[in-house]
């Protein structure tokens, strides 16, 4: 159930990043809506970073229990 919710999670993170990186308007990277998506960006990517580690502690607990 763990996996399957964190990959789930992992899928819209990465959605919302795919869709942030459309909002981009290279002129002004750092103005207005881009900002915002730039900081939208950052986020999910933190977001699937945090999720990746949370799963990986999965696993070494699971590992570590059945020894």
């Amino acid at each position: 159930m763990s996996k399957t919710f964190t990959i789930i999670l992992v899928a819209i993170a990465l959605a919302l990043a795919i869709y942030n990186i459309t909002l981009l308007d290279f002129d002004h990277l750092f103005k207005g809506d881009s900002l915002i998506a730039c900081i939208g960006i950052l986020a999910s990517f933190c977001a699937i970073l945090i999720l990746l580690i949370f799963n990986t502690s999965k696993k070494i607990s699971k590992k570590l229990k059945d020894d």
